[in-house]
């Protein structure tokens, strides 16, 4: 990397003393700029895969400044992205883990969306920058169906404070195997819990939607968001949580009047036992850890 830096360094030094065109001249120092921002996130990629690889849940994780190059050099090299051919969408497919993340995702806060009725749907990832890492952790998971790295961004102001948060968000391509969610839980456009999720939430899915949705309580329990369901729609999710995993649930109304799930403080061991191995560790905090 330092040889690339030294050789951007000459260039910019020697080229100016060569009877060369400015528009030519600006073309070579371009292309140097390029290929030495190349080598250097190839160096990144590399070193975190010797640093970030290795527990028990088999997680990929970037320490925080290669997580900031990654950012900035991918702002640094546009790719346009290749419109696949129907044939090519087709032969994307799901593994089963990729199944179970993809349930605790939809159950907090993805966004799957379909551009128009016919059209193949697409997932929508975001997260606010604190929780980079955990939107990482993902974005590795789905790479595959994706045609950009993730991207940053401000939100809006906050209408209660004004202040101005930074966001972290990528996006799959438009793919067939992404339907069967879409039309899941999308059967009329919204967001809507399906009769079956008990034969659908295991326990990875359930770690991801904690890891989504879940809100450390500070008296010792576990909150899950589920202001946007439907009073039908919680009562369901209630069942699993309490008949499927054996959890002491109830429902808490915040200052708000929204409805959420809470886990009681006496589940919290049996919680963290089924859950704890597949969360990302910047998420532990969450079930108190």
């Amino acid at each position: 990397m330092t040889t690339s830096i030294f050789s951007v360094l000459f260039l910019a030094i020697a080229l100016p003393s060569l009877r060369i065109s400015p528009l030519l001249l600006i073309r070579i120092a371009t292309i140097a700029l390029l290929y030495a921002a190349a080598l250097y996130l190839s160096v990144v990629y590399i070193q975190s895969i010797g640093s970030g690889i290795g527990n028990s849940s088999g997680l990929f994780y970037m320490p925080e400044l290669e997580i900031n190059n990654w950012l900035l050099l991918s702002s640094l090299l546009p790719i346009k992205p290749k419109r696949l051919t129907a044939a090519e969408r087709s032969q994307f497919t799901l593994t089963d883990d990729l199944k179970d993340i993809l349930v605790g995702l939809i159950l907090g806060d993805l966004n799957v969306k379909k551009q128009t009725k016919n059209s193949n749907a697409i997932l929508c990832f975001e997260q606010g920058f604190a929780h980079k890492d955990y939107l990482f952790y993902l974005y590795h998971k789905f790479e595959i169906y994706c045609s950009k790295a993730p991207t940053t961004a401000n939100r809006l102001p906050d209408k209660r404070t004004g202040n101005v948060y930074t966001r972290i968000y990528f996006k799959t391509k438009a793919l067939p195997c992404f339907n069967y969610y879409y039309d899941l839980f999308y059967p009329k456009g919204i967001k809507t819990i399906p009769e079956n999720i008990a034969d659908l939430l295991t326990p990875l899915g359930l770690a991801i939607w904690i890891c989504d949705d879940g809100k450390f309580v500070a008296s010792g329990g576990l909150s899950l968001c589920t202001n946007s369901y439907n009073d039908k729609d919680i009562s369901i999710l209630m069942d699993v949580l309490t008949t499927r995993f054996g959890f002491i649930c109830t429902i808490h109304i915040t200052q708000t009047g929204a409805k959420v799930i809470h886990i009681s403080k006496k589940s919290m061991d049996k919680l963290r036992s089924i859950v704890k191995p597949h969360m990302v560790p910047s998420m532990l905090y969450k079930i108190h850890l």
